[in-house]
């Protein structure tokens, strides 16, 4: 009996390529959590004979995965000794100019990022910029864009900046044996990073000029808050302008709501009556002083004194739904969210908008800013929420003292050595996170916490895909279908495969993007007799190019409801970058790494 054969893939190729299709699918379009995804993903292979027992748990056990995981130790110790606050501290200054303000941004942020998680980066830099705008005069919707792309660009410039480095590199060795060194990208990614600082300032305008949505907080007519009438209200039986609430400092009445979900359009002589809604639109702090004057209490369940409240205080923090939070689509009140979290929804702004119904009963979207309601006395894990909202006025900003150049000067003698070849990346890596607990930088407990299991899942999927992709002979025929359009210059098969890798990790991970990629650029490489090194280079500042949409990147998620930006605000500028930096990283490899024939 033949072999099953169709369009010149064998069924395990086909099961493989159908499996990969349908993993980017259900990113695409689910919120399940991407390490579940690729885990399934990993799990078909393996039940289908793609992949031997060995070969899909390999991943695991890949020496960049591990390297990874050591490193958020490494992180973590620069992260609790305050050396970011430092940082930002003392780099940031006044400009007098716009373009001044975004290389003073830019550059540092970059080169923060090619040693530590873009992601953190980014999260403490948010708020300072935000801060930083108002007193330069500028939206922050001008600087929080080239924030991000400023992270994106800085993690290409070193091999531990950004996690598709790291696969790349650690494919590259299982295939040849030998290491890349930890500064490979260096030139490659500062010659681009400043060709896109170049870029930004040159196409300022076609940055936004957004209302930030804090913003909103301040104004009478964008937010709402829903309050409730305790059964012993000592108002209950009089009617609204009899208490003096239909019309309030700061505000005005949109509707009440009577047994929880009659609606009724106020007016003076409405009668107030026991568990009442009321939902004002206003000035939030003002609003909120009708819980003191009138013993209301901010609706979340039905409250039949206000004694039970006992001295808990309003606490408010800003969070923001993050994109492919399980929160989108849904309304607080039909979910577990403040019960389990111990908080309340106080108000919902939509970039600025006003939103007309109850807080508690808009269906979410990604980007709205939430006003949360949080005890004082609560230790909030905002970790744990990660997935769900993202929180900026909770960060707990550590001490700057002798710790702070200690865990400096760790970071610095790991990169040295492993530049300098004197010892692997991993060893370097274990001994500089041993060196943090030793030297206190973080408590074990920090260390810990700071392992994130999902990157690290989603990171040993992409290597094991990567494998499935290439034992699967995908590689091979894709490289040869590659060289039939493209012929056999190597600048250009390479510039078409960097061109692809750019816009699909528009959509998917750069981490999965750049495992897809590297057996496809390899074997392409190889095909046209050329040493595959300069074209993984060109192929890892690709993959980390995304700049065109806001789910091209963590980071870019992190600015979109802090800059109250739109979809399309992406696409405006980010398409422009995503051809300007291609371009700039084909010129900059191959002047870098001139194109060697195999022996």
């Amino acid at each position: 009996m033949e072999p099953f054969e169709f369009l010149g893939f064998n069924l395990h190729a086909w099961i493989t390529i159908v499996t990969v299709l349908s993993m980017f699918s259900i990113l695409l379009l689910t919120k399940l959590r991407t390490d579940l995804v690729f885990l399934g993903a990993i799990a078909v292979l393996f039940v289908t004979g793609v992949l031997d027992a060995k070969e899909a748990f390999s991943g695991f056990s890949s020496t960049s995965v591990v390297v990874i995981g050591v490193l958020f130790i490494v992180v973590s110790g620069l992260t609790y000794t305050g050396v970011l606050q430092w940082i930002v501290k003392h780099l940031l200054g006044q400009p007098d100019s716009y373009s001044k303000a975004i290389v003073r941004l830019m550059l540092p942020v970059a080169a923060l990022s090619s040693f530590l998680s873009n992601t953190t980066v980014v999260t403490l830099f948010v708020n300072i910029v935000k801060m930083w705008s108002k007193k330069l005069g500028i939206a922050p919707s001008k600087l929080l864009i080239p924030l991000s792309y400023a992270s994106g660009m800085g993690g290409v410039c070193t091999l531990i900046g950004t996690p598709p480095n790291l696969i790349i590199s650690g494919l590259y060795a299982e295939e040849t044996g030998r290491q890349m060194n930890i500064l490979a990208t260096a030139i490659p990614g500062i010659f681009c990073l400043f060709v896109g600082v170049l870029s930004i300032i040159a196409m300022q305008r076609l940055l936004p000029t957004r209302k930030v949505p804090e913003s909103a907080f301040e104004s009478t007519s964008e937010y709402t808050v829903e309050l409730r009438v305790p059964s012993d209200n000592p108002h209950i039986g009089q009617t609204l302008g009899e208490a003096g609430l239909y019309n309030v400092k700061g505000g005005s009445l949109l509707e009440i709501y009577h047994f929880d979900n009659i609606r009724t359009l106020p007016n003076e002589k409405e009668y107030i009556l026991g568990g009442d809604h009321l939902v004002y639109a206003g000035q939030i702090d003002e609003i909120a002083e009708l819980i003191k004057t009138h013993g209301f209490v901010i609706a979340d369940h039905h409250v039949f004194s206000v004694h039970e409240l006992d001295d808990e205080v309003i606490h408010l923090r800003t969070a923001y739904v993050t994109f492919g939070s399980p929160l989108i689509g849904t309304t607080i009140s039909k979910s577990q969210f403040e019960k389990n979290n111990n908080m309340t929804l106080v108000a919902v702004a939509r970039r600025g908008e006003r939103i007309s119904k109850p807080p508690r009963e808009v269906v979410l979207k990604a980007g709205d800013t939430l006003l949360l309601n949080c005890p004082p006395h609560m230790s909030m894990d905002t970790e744990r929420l990660a997935s769900q909202l993202h929180f900026f006025d909770n960060a707990e900003l550590p001490n700057i003292g002798s710790k702070t150049l200690l865990s400096s000067l760790v970071m610095l003698a790991m990169v040295v050595l492993s530049a300098l070849g004197v010892m692997p990346l991993l060893q370097c890596a274990f001994i500089a996170a041993g060196a943090m607990l030793v030297l206190k930088c973080c408590t074990p407990e920090q260390a810990m916490k700071s392992i994130n299991g999902e990157i690290l899942m989603v990171f040993a999927s992409s290597v094991v895909l990567g494998l499935a992709i290439q034992k699967t002979g995908i590689a091979e025929r894709m490289a040869f279908g590659i060289l039939d359009v493209c012929g056999s210059n190597p600048i250009v098969v390479m510039t078409a495969i960097c061109l692809v890798g750019t816009f699909i990790t528009e959509f998917i991970s750069n981490t999965a993007a750049g495992a897809m990629f590297f057996p496809i650029m390899y074997h392409a490489a190889e095909q046209l007799g050329y040493e595959p090194y300069p074209f993984l280079i060109a192929l890892m500042v690709s993959v980390s190019s995304s700049f065109a949409t806001p789910i091209g990147s963590p980071t870019h998620m992190l600015v979109y409801g802090p800059g109250g930006y739109r979809f399309s605000d992406f696409i405006r500028i980010g398409l422009p970058m995503n051809f300007i930096i291609l371009a700039a990283n084909i010129l900059i490899v191959n002047i870098v790494y001139p194109l060697t024939p195999l022996p």
